[in-house]
């Protein structure tokens, strides 16, 4: 099992699209609830992820009390009576900073 250190210093993990404004609104949220100073290890694409990803792919889970940070993607999908039409829909993505994981108690 890889330890935050290791998952923060590896390869990209996360879906992250670029976007200055999700980036932006995860940013601010960090800042509010952990102060200016955790604005420097705010990597999206590696400590801040889903709950499925911390806990498949690392073996975390969220802590308890943890709230979620709430994030959004923007899907693109060709209508189907006009291919040349593009619907845009935003969907919510709520993801948990490396903070507010903890190792998955082993049974």
């Amino acid at each position: 099992m890889k330890s935050i250190k290791e998952i923060l210093e590896g390869p990209e993990i996360s879906n992250f699209s670029g976007s200055d404004k999700t980036r932006s609104i995860v940013e601010s949220e960090i800042i509010s609830r952990w102060g200016k100073a955790e604005k420097k290890n705010y990597d999206p694409l590696r400590s801040t992820l889903t709950a499925k990803t911390w806990i498949m792919k690392f073996g975390m889970i969220p802590k308890k009390g943890e709230k979620a940070i709430r994030s959004f993607v923007v899907l693109e999908t060709r209508d189907t009576k006009d291919p040349t039409k593009v619907i845009k829909r935003i969907k919510s993505v709520y993801l948990f900073h490396y903070r507010q994981v903890t190792e998955l108690a082993k049974r």
